[in-house]
């Protein structure tokens, strides 16, 4: 983390000073400002990659906030805090390009959610809010997804809710922001939920929303994503994680245009364009009970399947000369190209990580560059690609072959080994969400607490 992470804007001394020591206790360093003026000030001449700001504090203008939060080469991602806003304030700012807008007292586990997918790699960079004109371009040259292009711009005006299915890294999110640019919501908000990041007892609060006192902690109305989104467009990522009785009631919503608040006593009306994605072979999930097919048929009304990078290699050249442009804006270099060399080393990997995989080979190369050319010791490859089959080749030995099941739990706990016990990071590993990592180490726990 840099020296700069966070910076608070909150003019109530005790909840500045108890949001500070919570924050600090997280890992992160905080910065502090007691009025919007000296807030805004800190932000016009400091580096950070998160601003939390108390709504009701002195002298802060939201929309002056987000304008300067929003200027420069990293965009960073502006979180409101509010005892007493109207779910029209947090429309507003959502529409503004905040990145979320919670109300007091404030939920420590929530803060952590926000303030890490903040920080994550999908954080300020990958988000709706944070998108300038030229990273919102889809770079390709491929006939097939021209054609997918062309079929999202073709329906981008409707209602019809959009399936995007693919591998992690192909730019799901990315043709989902397209649609929302290319259409007539793209005034209104674009929210994102990434299903399986939040556990199922929070995620259910975080769609719907909920009344104070619906459930021991709600102690204040929270206004759900569907609310957030009303008059935009509502991304549900990962959308085969999302827990099966919470399907039901999202089937419901899509068919009637309203949500139910958790311990809510009436409907409210939405009018959310919902487009949701996947890395999982959702037929499976089907025929395994996990994921309804009257929720899939709602869904899949535009589908779209983004290819893989290695089925598309002609788009290489031409996504490496937009992450070079890229990260000369962010990092201050002026990199021009690769050599010939490095960029035939490049189009040879498989990309299993798809174009994601790409950018940070960029990103790095960028960086490591002592010129304006790229060359091949600049990319590290040899390090990188040598020790992954290296690890894949001692994996199989060691635990192939077997019983399935026992091939899969010993993949888990040699994942979680490599990563010091670090969840997040062995998903990433597997190419799995966290919440499934989670539901299987629950199932191995529940099966040794049996014997």
């Amino acid at each position: 983390m840099s020296n700069r992470d966070i910076l608070l804007i909150e003019q109530n001394h005790k909840e500045r000073t108890g949001l500070c020591k919570l924050l600090e206790g997280y890992g992160y360093t905080v910065t502090t400002a007691s009025d919007g003026l000296s807030g805004i000030k800190e932000l016009k001449f400091g580096s950070f990659r998160l601003v939390i700001a108390g709504f009701e504090t002195s002298g802060l203008d939201g929309e002056l906030l987000l304008k300067q939060a929003g200027s420069g080469a990293r965009m960073t991602p502006v979180l409101f805090v509010s005892s007493n806003a109207s779910v029209e304030h947090a429309v507003d700012m959502m529409k503004e390009g905040a990145m979320d807008f919670i109300l007091k007292p404030i939920d420590p586990s929530q803060v952590r959610l926000i303030v890490e997918r903040a920080f994550s790699n999908d954080g300020p960079r990958g988000t709706s809010y944070q998108r300038t004109a030229r990273a919102l371009r889809i770079v390709t040259q491929d006939k097939e997804m021209l054609r997918l292009l062309d079929l999202a711009k073709q329906v981008s005006d409707s209602k019809a809710s959009v399936l995007i299915q693919g591998e992690s890294g192909t730019g799901k999110e990315l043709f989902a922001r397209y649609i929302h640019q290319t259409s007539n919501r793209r005034k209104g908000p674009f929210v994102a939920v990434n299903c399986g990041a939040l556990p199922e007892a929070l995620l259910e609060s975080e769609l719907f929303g909920h009344e104070k006192g619906a459930f021991t902690g709600a102690v204040t109305r929270k206004i759900g994503k569907f609310e957030m989104a009303d008059g935009g467009t509502l991304l549900l990522d990962e959308i085969t994680e999302m827990a099966f009785h919470l399907q039901s009631k999202l089937l419901r919503a899509l068919q009637e245009q309203e949500i139910d608040r958790v311990g809510g006593l009436r409907p409210v009306p939405v009018d959310v364009r919902v487009i949701a994605t996947t890395n999982r072979n959702i037929q499976e999930a089907i025929g395994s009970e996990r994921f309804r097919k009257d929720l899939f048929y709602r869904l899949n009304v535009i589908p779209i399947k983004v290819p893989p990078l290695r089925s598309r290699k002609d788009d290489i050249p031409l996504l490496v000369n937009h992450f070079i442009e890229k990260y000369n804006e962010i990092d201050g270099r002026n990199v021009k190209c690769l050599t010939k060399e490095a960029l035939a080393k490049l189009c040879q990997i498989p990309f299993f990580g798809n174009v994601r995989e790409l950018e940070n080979i960029i990103e790095r190369a960028v960086l490591l560059s002592d010129g304006q050319t790229i060359d091949e010791k600049d990319l590290l490859l040899e390090e990188t690609y040598h020790e992954n089959t290296q690890q894949t080749a001692s994996a199989q030995s060691e635990i192939l072959p077997g019983p399935l099941k026992e091939v899969e739990k010993k993949i888990i706990f040699r994942a979680l080994d490599e990563t010091n016990g670090n969840r997040t990071h062995a998903a990433k590993i597997l190419g799995i969400s966290v919440r499934t990592l989670r539901n299987k180490l629950n199932e191995y726990k529940g099966k040794m607490d049996a014997l």
